[in-house]
């Protein structure tokens, strides 16, 4: 049984380039989802470069996620604990959950939105 040569063994091709370029080109396939050497082979083969989900729009959405976890839980904290609101008065409290219901609304509308943009990338 004879063994097919691998990549690894294989001549490389150098690419020079210029530092910006380098970075431009680490940034690409970093966005793809891919090493340099697949993304410019991908790329020199005329074949499609298919983007993973965007890094920064992924930390986009974790931080609207731990916004909208923090919200929640001093909803929970005010709904399960009312001997700790009773100095702030029922008017007040009822007023402030107000505005973190609606804190959280607004949290999942862009959250909603956020994942929109990705999924069209």
């Amino acid at each position: 049984m004879s063994q097919l040569p691998t990549r690894k063994a294989s001549t490389p091709i150098k690419v020079w380039c210029l530092p910006e370029e380098h970075l431009g080109i680490a940034a690409n396939a970093r966005a793809a989802g891919l090493s340099k050497s697949a993304y410019l082979r991908q790329v020199g083969l005329a074949h499609e470069v298919k983007s993973v989900v965007d890094f920064e729009k992924l930390m986009e959405l974790s931080k609207i996620n731990g916004d909208l976890g923090r919200l929640g839980g001093l909803l929970k904290l005010w709904l399960t604990k009312p001997e700790k609101l009773a100095p702030f008065g029922t008017a007040k409290v009822k007023g402030s959950i107000e505005v973190a219901l609606a804190e959280i609304s607004a949290s999942q509308a862009e959250l909603r939105r956020t994942v929109e943009r990705v999924l069209k990338t």
